[in-house]
């Protein structure tokens, strides 16, 4: 249920509702501010005034991202060395939800005369989504037997997609019924989604599963205890190439779902004022979509195997990204949303499960899973860092997706050379 609370940031804010309204926003004050009328400014022309400088929005927006994960990777292994420490992982995930929902609320007061004040609230969203999701994701192995994970990720995500879904089309209702210039109460429902459908999770998810009695001084213990973590991870083999792997094809993965609206709004060709609809209408399908790919990708990898489902999932990325620089028309987007849904759900599912999986017998739960963590939040940092840095070099946004595809290509190899069966550092071979 913490997926079906969460998702509707990573859906309404992330992909779909805000990107949508964020381009429109630079757009409209760019046009008002140089005398244009705004139907006929071509969004690949139009800049922010950001501390001075004059930036494509969308530069700025991967760079604002990149940013923010960049905290989340320097924040997440700390804090959960201390919350495994002292047993309190329910507490700080209760306060990244709150504090994201709390910025989410904020973006109703957006404002594109205002950027360094506005993009305030998306930086600080953004930290509080992915910090909550180390202590979210390492509960994952206290609440069921490896047998079952994947099971339960594909249905966590399933219900994440469910719930953002339902989210969204009330938002279009307002949207499309009442007038777009009421877009930014969606924002304010996101807030109060996330953080009243948590209490579900709160209500019974257990706390403090190995009765941690800690003593004073909680930053150093954590940090002790974060110590002794890493050196337990560094005997491991399987889980540190299995690591590797994760750290590039999920940059594709995450990267794709971060700036896809993004460069749909730019790379097609939307007949008259349709892009919007259609942007929607493609995220819709990709929602839909992806919780059948979470369950189908879970029944696979229960017949082949967990590598091997991800390598399947990896080699379909390539294949996308690839039809992604040559589409122009709105129909064939459409086609390639539909294949992004199948795969997206999938490859996230089992990439979580996979990693608790592969964890060794440990009550560190949650700092085994920050450095999950991290590896996902320092590739979204390369992967949007690449994609801005590609749109920058080549004025072309098109280019922006060989970057992606050359994260999936090195996962692919590395999937390879993760082993069947674990080895220590001593070369003992043992089975999780």
């Amino acid at each position: 249920m913490y997926d079906w609370a969460n998702s509707v940031y990573n859906l309404v804010i992330s992909s779909a509702i805000f990107p949508i309204f964020y381009d429109a926003a630079t757009k409209n004050t760019y046009a008002l501010k140089n005398g244009f009328d705004v139907d006929n400014v071509d969004s690949n022309s139009v800049t922010v005034d950001f501390w001075g400088l004059q930036v494509s929005p969308s530069v700025l927006y991967s760079v604002v991202l990149s940013v923010s994960f960049l905290i989340v990777a320097f924040l997440s292994p700390i804090l959960s060395g201390v919350a495994d420490y002292t047993g309190s992982k329910k507490k700080y995930l209760k306060f990244f939800c709150y504090l994201g929902s709390i910025s989410c609320v904020s973006l109703y007061w957006f404002d594109a005369n205002y950027m360094e004040l506005s993009m305030i609230p998306i930086f600080v969203a953004s930290i509080c989504f992915w910090n909550s999701l180390v202590f979210y994701n390492s509960f994952l192995p206290e609440i069921a037997h490896p047998k079952d994970h994947d099971r339960i990720s594909a249905k966590g995500f399933s219900m994440g997609y469910y719930g953002s879904m339902i989210l969204l089309v009330v938002c279009l209702a307002i949207i499309m019924g009442i007038g777009s210039e009421y877009t930014s109460i969606s924002f304010i429902l996101v807030g109060i989604w996330w953080s009243s459908f948590s209490q579900i999770t709160y209500r019974v998810l257990p706390d403090n599963v190995f009765d941690k009695r800690p003593k004073t001084d909680y930053i150093k213990k954590g940090f002790r205890e974060l110590k002794l973590v890493y050196k337990e991870f560094i005997k491991t083999h399987r889980l540190k190439r299995y690591l590797q792997a994760f750290f590039f094809f999920n940059t594709g993965v995450q990267t794709v779902m971060l700036m896809a609206t993004i460069f749909a709004s730019k790379a097609i060709v939307w007949p008259g004022d349709s892009g919007t609809t259609g942007l929607i209408i493609s995220i819709l399908l990709i929602q839909i979509l992806a919780a059948f790919g979470a369950f189908f990708m879970a029944k696979l990898s229960s017949n082949i195997g967990n590598i091997k489902t991800l390598i399947i999932s990896v080699v379909l990325w390539l294949f996308i990204c690839a039809a992604a620089f040559i589409v122009t028309t709105p129909s064939e987007f459409y086609v390639l949303a539909a294949c992004v849904g199948l795969v997206m759900g999938g490859v996230q599912a089992i990439a979580r499960s996979t990693y608790s999986k592969f964890l060794p017998d440990t009550s560190d739960h949650a700092s085994y899973f920050s450095f999950f963590d991290v590896s996902e939040k320092i590739g979204i940092v390369f992967g949007t860092a690449f994609f801005a840095l590609a749109e920058f070099l080549f004025d072309n946004i098109r280019f922006s997706v060989i970057s992606v595809a050359i994260f999936f290509i090195i996962g692919l190899l590395l999937l390879f050379r993760v082993p069947k069966k674990e080895i220590n550092i001593e070369n003992k071979v043992f089975s999780i």
